[in-house]
């Protein structure tokens, strides 16, 4: 294929019962080059998979349903305006532009025909010889799906700049809101899910609501916003060990937010939260409780677990499909000890090495690698300004320097000069004028579509009806969740 043209997709040409693309195949089943390296998905584990193969001589397409890569590890910074999306977010075209065996193609996967080797996608079918799925996970509601419009969970910068926007605008009708009764509604604000996740969300908005919104506004005053942070489990960071899980919880008290553990959600609607028996009033949800991976499961055919994630081989391959890889959120794959191995981004990235390794030796004849073995490296949480935990297998850490610790390795692993020292800047700036410079409340489709008098799309099974004055937090948008 030339590197100037993307690849055609399949049934366009090939031999009788071929998949279009696919080669002579060796002795082992395997194409010759160029082999043809299908991945699925720009995430980490994605983007190392296919940095893996730069030196490699097979032929690589890579597809999004999206034009970038995002950092998720700091979306909850956007959703409280300490960040701007720019700032955590690079067209993948540009990460990859230096490597020349690869294309980038945008367009929605919807399917895997694993028989004739294809890939359905919105653009067309498109073969392979491997393939790699990293497609992700998405938010989950454990059957309450009719909760997603009312509690936006946090897996893209869509979900961040939404989320950004319903606190901003709850804060923005309270200072118009006559009633004493409306203003402390609004100024109220439920997280849903004590992880990390959860952790840093009620965190930065505590810290938001206290040191960079008060001197703004006249008619209220944010430092007695009330955030509730709701955990169903019996601490917040289970997976950290138990002291610095109760210091996180301390931590977050001090800045005002109430913590409560071993107590489930029931109910949440657009300007309401159900917490065990007892109705809160609120300005913004956020859900930050599960995760449920992608479809890809289905489209394989293959075994999964309660999460959806697909069950894989030591190699991380689906069974009886040794050409098809499964990796990151999507796959359920245990360490050496036997636990799972967590959905985290660095696991994303060491399997994205490993299969990217893996079809390396493929594709030059060379002897397979042995199971797939992932390192924990340790886990990080900040809570908020100059607070945060640290947990690696030597080195404990909290508080100021915990949080330290984190900022210098989140923005370490940031991509590109240019971001690191924004980032960084951006931070520097916030901790010497306690300010968020990205507080802008951006209009959703939906509303803009209102204002311009033209039907509003469905937003999946409910749609969100547009602000409704003086409603407690009902947020137009036409998103469809997932």
């Amino acid at each position: 294929m030339s590197d100037r043209e993307p690849p055609e997709p399949a049934g366009s040409s090939g031999a009788e019962g071929k998949p279009d693309g696919v080669g002579d195949t060796d002795t082992h089943g395997f194409a010759k080059a160029p082999m043809r390296v299908l991945i699925v998905g720009g995430g980490f584990g994605g983007i190392e998979a296919a940095k893996t193969l730069a030196r490699s001589p097979v032929e690589i397409v890579l597809i999004d349903r999206q034009n970038h890569h995002c950092f998720q590890p700091l979306l909850y910074q956007v959703a409280t305006a300490t960040l701007s999306p720019a700032d955590i977010a690079w067209p993948i075209r540009s990460i990859l532009s230096g490597q020349r065996n690869l294309t980038v193609l945008m367009a929605d996967v919807n399917g895997v025909d694993i028989r004739r080797c294809l890939v359905r996608t919105s653009g067309g079918d498109f073969s392979y010889d491997q393939l790699v799925i990293a497609t992700g996970a998405t938010h989950a509601y454990f059957g309450h799906e009719n909760w997603a419009p009312h509690a936006p969970g946090l897996k893209r910068i869509e979900d961040a700049t939404e989320i950004r926007r319903r606190i901003l605008l709850a804060f923005e009708r309270a200072e118009l809101a006559p009633d004493p009764a409306a203003r402390q509604a609004l100024c109220t604000f439920v997280v849903i899910g004590g992880g990390p996740t959860g952790v840093e969300m009620a965190g930065a908005i505590a810290d938001m609501a206290r040191e960079a919104l008060p001197r703004d506004f006249r008619n209220i005053d944010p430092a007695r916003s009330r955030v509730l942070l709701v955990e169903a489990g019996p601490r917040v960071l289970a997976a950290f060990p138990e002291d610095l899980s109760a210091y996180a919880q301390r931590a977050l008290e001090r800045r005002g937010v109430e913590v409560e553990t071993g107590t489930p959600v029931t109910d949440i609607g657009p300007d309401y939260v159900v917490v065990g028996d007892r109705r809160i009033a609120v300005g913004a949800a956020i859900w930050a409780a599960g995760v449920a991976a992608s479809a890809a499961a289905d489209w394989l055919g293959a075994e999964k677990d309660r999460a959806g994630r697909a069950k894989v081989e030591p190699d991380l391959t689906v069974p009886g499909c040794p050409e098809i890889f499964v990796i990151g959120d999507t796959a359920a794959v245990s360490s050496p000890s036997g636990k799972p191995v967590p959905g985290i981004a660095p696991a994303a990235k060491q399997m994205g090495q490993y299969v990217g390794k893996a079809i390396a030796a493929r594709a030059a004849g060379a002897p397979a690698l042995g199971a797939f073995e992932y390192r924990h490296q340790g886990d990080l949480a900040t809570i908020g300004r100059k607070a945060a935990v640290v947990k690696l297998s030597r080195l404990t850490l909290k508080g100021f320097l915990g949080w330290a610790f984190w900022g210098v390795a989140h923005v370490y692993f940031l991509i590109g000069l240019r971001n690191r020292i924004a980032v960084g800047f951006s931070w520097l700036w916030d901790y010497l004028t306690f300010g968020r410079r990205a507080r802008l409340i951006t209009e959703s489709a939906g509303d803009a579509a209102l204002e311009r008098g033209t039907p509003v799309p469905s937003a999946g099974p409910e749609s969100i009806p547009a602000a409704q004055a003086p409603g407690f937090g009902t947020f137009g948008t036409d998103r469809t969740w997932r």
